[in-house]
């Protein structure tokens, strides 16, 4: 394809990161702050301003560093902190934080300002201040081996372990030989994989850190008395969470596995790496991420550039900060969604009339690509419908996108308005020597 070797023109940080949108962040550090933000943000809602923020009023070190990594995150060109001004969160530290990267930065406390209607006609002059400051903001060549690119799956059914997430799996090995950055997650959604990444390691002593993170979310789910499945999952054909892992595990394509991250971890070589996304401990803030947004911010806190989200029922939802790429596994969906959808993995399946059954599924995660390949081919390469595509067709269709996303081009939900974005209590534990080996 002509776009493999485009050049991508990023916006440079002072700190030497090159990130692929200007995004200006009105960040709440409390739920009572939120109205306000909403209400600063609306004037300029496409013109790249996002909300984010912590609802919380109590501190926590998980939610503190999230938004330290989203408010310095790459496509991050300025921010404006929002308080209410009696809550725990350390604003001031979060403000320094952001001002020592060089962005431009502020901080309005609801209560100092004298109440809603003054802090929202000040920050509404910041912004107008600001959006003209960053038109300023020098571009630079970037190349692929800068990108980091996160993966997602949600509203499944039976057709997305079959078309899209392979397809996004080898978009993913593509990106990897260009030695880009790619993180996978969901190790809730990984149970009864593990052993089959743990064959990927980079090193034994990896292997067993991968083992270990499913079997820590296999305890916590067990806790909770419910796995990462719903009935829109059944309803769409999948029936065990088997199924369902043998599907998000695909979406992790055939590469090595370099390391394991926990949320606001970087990447720190190109490479595969699996997010773990499972609170260390005993449970204690109730589900790991109760919505598909929970599990994109906190990729987008690893430094995603990018996401690439598959959905067979049809998901709608986007992100502040980063693009999201909507990847539709099922043919029937993307024809009744098509404005929601930026990829038709659902190709795949157009095999002369012929679907697969989700027998293909359970036939096992390492024929899982191979199978869909092989049936989209047909027999000698023919078929009766005009939209055919092999698993490396729409694997290549993806990277180009990425790559034309990277360069500006908006994606369905960017183009629609979508900024979706929640963040919860989570407690972590360091990263072990293990989880990234110098080896990889």
């Amino acid at each position: 394809m002509q776009t493999n070797n485009a050049t991508i023109k990023g916006f440079l940080r002072p700190n030497g990161k090159k990130g692929i949108r200007n995004t200006i962040l009105v960040a709440y550090l409390v739920e009572c702050a939120h109205h306000v933000c909403r209400e600063i943000a609306y004037p300029f809602r496409e013109q790249g301003v996002h909300v984010i923020g912590f609802p919380g009023c109590f501190p926590n070190t998980y939610a503190h560093k999230m938004m330290s990594r989203l408010c310095n995150h790459a496509n991050v060109g300025a921010v404006l902190l929002v308080s209410l001004g009696c809550e725990c969160f350390n604003r001031n530290k979060l403000l320094e934080t952001v001002q020592a990267s060089g962005r431009p930065a502020n901080l309005l406390v609801i209560q100092d300002q004298g109440g809603t209607r003054k802090t929202i006609a000040e920050g509404r002059a910041w912004i107008e201040q600001t959006l003209q400051q960053l038109e300023a903001t020098p571009r630079a060549d970037m190349r692929i081996d800068e990108l980091i690119v996160g993966t997602i799956c949600g509203g499944s059914d039976a057709t997305s372990g079959l078309t899209a997430n392979p397809a996004m799996g080898r978009a993913f090995d593509f990106l990897i030989e260009k030695n880009a950055a790619c993180i996978f997650e969901e190790t809730g959604e990984l149970i009864g994989m593990e052993y089959l990444m743990a064959e990927r390691a980079a090193t034994p002593e990896l292997g067993q850190e991968l083992i270990k993170a499913v079997a820590k979310a296999g305890r916590y789910y067990g806790t909770m008395g419910h796995a990462s499945i719903s009935p829109g999952n059944a309803d769409g054909g999948l029936t065990t969470i088997e199924e369902k892992s043998l599907g998000a595990y695909a979406k992790s394509g055939q590469s090595a596995i370099h390391g394991i991250i926990k949320p606001g971890d970087y990447p720190p070589r190109g490479g595969l790496y699996l997010l773990d996304m499972v609170p260390d401990g005993e449970p204690r803030f109730g589900f790991p991420n109760i919505n598909d947004n929970a599990e994109i911010a906190e990729l987008i806190a690893c430094g995603s550039h990018l996401l690439l989200f598959s959905t067979g029922r049809g998901s709608v939802v986007g992100s502040a900060i980063s693009p999201v790429i909507k990847v539709c596994a099922n043919p029937k969906t993307y024809a009744r969604m098509e404005d929601d959808m930026d990829v038709n993995a659902g190709r795949m399946l157009e095999v002369g009339g012929e679907v697969p059954s989700n027998r293909n599924v359970r036939e096992g995660a390492r024929s899982l690509g191979d199978s869909a390949t092989s049936t989209s081919a047909g027999a000698g390469g023919s078929s009766a419908s005009p939209n055919k595509a092999s698993l490396d067709d729409v694997g290549r269709e993806i990277y180009d996108l990425i790559l034309r996303v990277s360069n500006g081009e908006q994606t369905k939900s960017e183009a629609l308005g979508h900024q979706e974005f929640i963040l919860t209590y989570k407690t972590f534990e360091p990263l072990g020597p293990a989880c990234l080996p110098q080896a990889a």
